[in-house]
């Protein structure tokens, strides 16, 4: 099979069968063999009885329902795991993703050799100040912590190599930060495509201000389970170390400030009256604290399932 769009939705029956047709007219000339995955993410209207019903006419639509909402990661994992297609792409419900792009996003992959196609949705129709702001710095902090140069890292419009979804776990919030799974998964050859962004038609969008606040806290979460998840050790380790030393030669320092001015004759303070030395007896304590952490996150790490799981490209 050619083609796989995986699309995950959420309560938006008005727009499904729009969707579907405006999928088929833009992938007819291209005589494609493709399948489209409708991930039902415990949507609360007649989504479901939608899908069921454009299944009888469009025979390439496979649905799956979830019981409940568990969010578009899981929704994008189901789908990445049911594909059967050389390529995969991904799209909103919403239909303000344009099924026009996918020809030019699947001629990249092709013709151009790259892993993974990107979305930019650089001219947009639902631009306020409240979220464009907080969006442009949000991908901005994003390009400098992965290193992906991404102008819009969440557009929902993407395109993949099959081995790519196939190599990748999408969990909790992580759909946001695809490029850098497949970055850290060994996939590096990242495109990007300016594509045409629609105002939303039926419904009202899912997302609120707090996507980014959770944004950030998954960037920094992702960042570090990616860097330090198989070696927790180098980072509490050096860091509790470093810790511990400090506070040592904190107390150290005031002791033997103390021995010398006692030898001199001089006036002292006793070293327990002195706020500095129970600052490096904090130090201390929380450098053997963290040390004992980079432990403990070693001894996980080791035992873990995937300590051994390997991307390998060729094999002779």
């Amino acid at each position: 099979m050619d083609l796989s769009i995986v699309i995950s939705l959420f309560n938006e029956a008005e727009s499904l069968p729009e969707l579907v047709s405006w999928i088929n007219r833009a992938l007819a000339p291209e005589q494609l063999e493709y399948e489209i995955i409708m991930i039902d993410d415990g949507s609360t209207d007649n989504s479901w009885q939608v899908v069921k019903e454009l299944k009888k006419s469009y025979p390439e639509i496979r649905g799956i329902s979830f019981r409940r909402n568990y969010g578009k990661s899981a929704a994008l994992y189901k789908g990445f795991e049911a594909a059967k297609g050389d390529i995969v792409v991904t799209m909103d419900a919403d239909l303000q993703d344009s099924p026009e792009e996918i020809p030019g996003m699947i001629r990249m992959i092709k013709e151009e050799g790259y892993d993974l196609v990107s979305g930019w949705k650089k001219k947009r129709y639902d631009g306020t100040f409240t979220k464009n702001l907080p969006s442009k710095l949000y991908n901005a902090t994003a390009r400098k912590v992965t290193g992906i140069k991404l102008h819009d890292m969440n557009c929902g419009l993407k395109a993949y190599r099959k081995i790519v979804v196939k190599n990748i776990e999408v969990y909790g919030e992580m759909h946001r930060f695809i490029p850098y799974l497949a970055k850290q998964a060994g996939f590096n050859k990242i495109g990007e495509k300016v594509v045409q962004h629609q105002a939303r038609k039926y419904g009202k969008s899912k997302f609120g201000l707090n996507r980014f606040i959770n944004g950030f806290l998954d960037l920094l979460s992702i960042w570090f389970l990616q860097v330090f998840g198989k070696k927790p050790m180098h980072f509490f380790g050096s860091i509790g170390v470093l810790t511990f030393v400090i506070g040592i030669v904190i107390a150290i320092w005031l002791i033997v400030a103390k021995l010398v001015a006692q030898s001199h004759g001089s006036i002292f303070r006793p070293v327990t009256d002195q706020p500095l030395f129970y600052l490096s007896l904090l130090m201390a304590l929380i450098g053997v604290i963290l040390f004992l952490t980079g432990f403990l996150g070693e001894l996980i790490s080791r035992n873990s399932q995937e300590r051994n799981k390997y991307n390998i490209r060729k094999e002779i």
